[in-house]
């Protein structure tokens, strides 16, 4: 999940179709401590009519837990192994024996995840994707599986230089030729589609002075033109999805198809982050859901029924970062529900978004929403100058996972510090967590409590300087 604009997280935990519909599954994360075993996660989203999961590893129990329960899976090869998985054929055929082939049929595996969000990984692996994504695919072809089992990998929002208006919207330059566009004919050729995650909570968040909440939740609002194409966007999931469409088409791959691998809304969250809460979740991920398993399209493309994985089955305690990161979940540890949304075709039929004043509500929410979504989609700082930079002296087990978060969920910009880039040297956790930490810092506005992950950081005002790397001070 990465919080640019963003941006996840995702509603109903299933494989649920309507006449003309779409589908919703959900993802099953379990970066937490206090978490049902596997066994009772099955029965749980059976007993809720769902049948559709997304998987962020290839962990035993929970492929054997799934093993004829009709729920079908997505699985994940992590970013960690995928130079292995790009550079020895042998790895990835053994990955695929192993992780694979050893519980399929049985466990309905649908889809491998090839990475996530490969492109702000800081261990400098984007190289790597494609060549892994085709040793993968082959290892499926050895054991005549590519037909039933399609190969992709979730990007974030982030990989497009434009998202706003949606017409324009277009892949970054440094990524196009060296990875997009192998990767894209690597689907085509495949019939596999492109997995996108996207969070029109980050961005609502970063811009609720000029969004309203209704353009955001899903709810009646008068809509904006995009003047690009002239038509009316009337919910921020719409434009954003219809950016990465036009991305496509300007690459001519109109017919590469897209699921929306994350998608979500916290229901909890610090008091800096505007909209976090129980009302706004709900009306999200359930306007959501009545909108992909009604058939609702998007303007750009009306007839596309898309597959959309709700983000998140359980609220996950041990998730770093702010307190949203922990409270995406439709689900308590204990299997309660964290607030009710429809989970079934029943339940959608007697389903009615109540709206309320909440804590979060924009002030603007009778204007029509000008979704200010570019690169990232988060407004530009007015304030003094001031950084955020790493504590040296902070655990670095903790300053690991809190850089890990910053350029992932957290949605900053990393690629200066990738191998070759202008900051990549010092080649240090401390110089790399320091300019990351900053990006993420100044793209939240310098907001209070944007410059902390976890206590292993603080804010400065001299300007902090590693040879030539400049650290921005606005987006």
């Amino acid at each position: 999940m990465q919080r640019l604009t963003v941006s996840t997280l995702l509603l109903s935990l299933t494989l649920l179709t309507l006449a003309d519909g779409g589908s919703i599954g959900v993802n099953y994360g379990r970066i937490a401590n206090n978490l049902p075993s596997a066994v009772k996660v099955v029965h749980l989203l059976k007993s809720q009519g769902l049948n559709r999961v997304k998987v962020y590893d290839t962990d035993p129990a929970v492929l054997r837990a799934l093993s004829g329960s009709g729920i079908k899976v997505t699985v994940d090869l992590p970013n960690m192994q995928l130079f292995a998985a790009a550079k020895a054929p042998s790895f990835a055929s053994s990955w695929v024996e192993r992780n694979v082939v050893a519980y399929y049929p049985h466990t309905q595996i649908e889809a491998i995840a090839v990475g996530n969000e490969v492109f702000v990984d800081t261990h400098n692996t984007t190289k790597f994707l494609v060549p892994a994504m085709k040793n993968i695919h082959q290892a499926l072809v050895k054991h005549n599986l590519d037909s039933d089992i399609k190969v992709s990998s979730p990007i974030a929002l982030s990989a497009l230089a434009n998202s706003y208006p949606s017409s324009s919207g277009s892949f970054r330059p440094d990524l196009v030729e060296p990875v997009f566009k192998p990767m894209l004919e690597f689907l085509r050729q495949t019939g596999s589609y492109l997995m996108v995650n996207v969070y029109p909570f980050f961005a609502y968040e970063s811009n609720a002075d000029v969004i309203p909440l209704d353009y955001a939740l899903f709810r009646e609002n008068p809509g904006v033109v995009d003047p690009g194409n002239g038509l009316r966007y009337y919910n921020l999931f719409d434009a954003q999805i219809d950016a990465v469409f036009s991305a496509l088409s300007a690459l001519k791959y109109d017919d590469v198809n897209i699921v929306v691998t994350e998608t979500g809304w916290p229901s909890k969250g610090d008091s800096n982050e505007v909209g976090a809460s129980v009302e706004n979740a709900a009306a999200f991920n359930g306007n959501l859901v009545r909108k992909i398993l009604t058939g609702g399209g998007t303007p750009l493309r009306p007839k596309a029924d898309l597959t959309v994985y709700l983000f998140a089955l359980f609220n996950e305690n041990q998730k770093p970062g702010p307190t949203s990161e922990r409270n995406f979940g439709l689900f308590n540890p204990d299997e309660t529900r964290v607030y009710n949304v429809p989970l079934t075709q029943d339940e959608l039929k007697d389903y009615h978004d109540h709206p309320s004043p909440v804590k979060g509500s924009s002030p603007k929410q009778n204007t029509p929403a000008p979704a200010p979504v570019v690169s990232g989609g988060v407004s530009k700082s007015t304030t003094g100058n001031t950084w955020c930079v790493a504590n040296p002296d902070a655990d670095k087990v903790k300053l690991q996972a809190a850089l890990d978060f910053a350029c992932g969920e957290g949605g900053a910009d990393c690629a200066p510090i990738q191998h070759g880039a202008t900051c990549y040297d010092p080649n240090t956790v401390v110089a790399h967590a320091s300019f990351a930490f900053n990006s993420y810092y100044q793209k939240q506005s310098r907001k209070g409590g944007s410059c902390y992950f976890g206590g292993t950081s603080y804010v400065v005002t001299q300007e902090p300087r590693y040879g030539n790397c400049v650290f921005p001070t606005g987006y």
